[in-house]
């Protein structure tokens, strides 16, 4: 069995998506899109930067969905590929929306509308209650409640073993360090995000997207997608949005979602986008399994070989 998982914030950088908007006019056809909706060449950011634009959650976050969603185009593109044997689909976080959309939930117009008006209201309720995010390597989860409970930060991201990202007031973050550090923690990595995304710092952002997903349509998915806040699929369209504005300030159970779909079967995961952190994440939680990245022309190109060579 095959899923289909997407990245989320932090895989951006400059230049993704340039070759496949070269190759494929399905993945130029998005591009182009994108453009208009936001009214600004999105495009011209991905391919050029500046990367300190790009990495602005107001900019990084539909430029990933977009790019992931264009590389997902191309891939479709190519005789049976990307059409067949998907059994489940999942995102990091963002990238729940891009599976949303490649599971035909959510058109990709109106999956763009709510990447954009998500990443700023996050942006704006940092500016409102600033914090930040480190991620802890070496500790058990228990330890890691244990620190949260005594320091006042939260637990953002279960991402896989050995690695759990921690939301919280700056102040807050620095004593969750010294303390993981003292209770063993291999390392404490502070991240470049500008808040303290998935916590209750991001409230006022998952109030103001509640407002947005009333008005939009979500359909049935016609693959399962697997929700960050369950670690479950879910078909029902109220709980996907449910789910949605419970993502902003909930953890993203990033390391229980994939061991629920290996468990069903899954042994080959494919990634979709920019970046390899979820190659990564998955080879820790089961070295068993298959991933691979779809991401350049190339990639596109290699798996239709192996594909063709699987039919004759």
């Amino acid at each position: 069995m095959r899923a289909f998982v997407f990245p989320g914030q932090g895989a951006q950088y400059v230049g993704m998506g340039k070759d496949v908007y070269e190759a494929f006019a399905e993945s130029r056809e998005v591009f182009n899109t994108a453009d208009r909706i936001l009214g600004f060449s999105l495009s011209k950011l991905c391919f050029e930067g500046p990367e300190d634009i790009l990495t602005r959650t107001i900019n990084c976050q539909p430029a990933i969905f977009t790019t992931s969603y264009a590389v997902l185009m191309a891939l479709r593109s190519v005789s049976g590929l990307g059409l067949s044997g998907v059994s489940y689909m999942a995102g990091l976080s963002l990238g729940e929306y891009t599976a949303l959309v490649a599971a035909g939930a959510l058109t990709f117009e109106d999956g763009l509308r709510l990447v954009a008006a998500r990443a700023r209201f996050m942006e704006e309720a940092a500016k409102q209650n600033p914090g930040k995010m480190s991620s802890v390597l070496g500790l058990g989860l228990e330890i890691i409640r244990d620190i949260s409970r005594e320091s006042g930060v939260e637990i953002a991201n279960l991402n896989c073993p050995g690695q759990v990202v921690i939301s919280g007031s700056p102040e807050s973050i620095i004593k969750a360090a010294e303390m993981a550090l003292k209770r063993g923690a291999k390392r404490v990595i502070n991240l470049e995000v500008s808040g303290a995304f998935h916590s209750s710092f991001m409230h006022s952002a998952a109030q103001r997207l509640a407002e947005i997903l009333s008005d939009i349509d979500i359909k049935k998915p016609n693959t399962p997608v697997v929700s960050n806040v369950t670690a479950l699929p879910e078909e029902n369209p109220d709980k996907i949005r449910d789910n949605l504005i419970k993502q902003i300030t909930h953890s993203v159970f990033w390391e229980s979602s994939v061991r629920f779909m290996i468990a069903q079967g899954v042994g080959e995961f494919f990634e979709i986008g920019p970046g390899r952190v979820l190659k990564g994440l998955i080879r820790k939680i089961d070295s068993g399994v298959q991933v691979m990245n779809i991401e350049h022309k190339a990639d596109i190109q290699i798996d239709r070989e192996k594909e063709e060579s699987h039919e004759t």
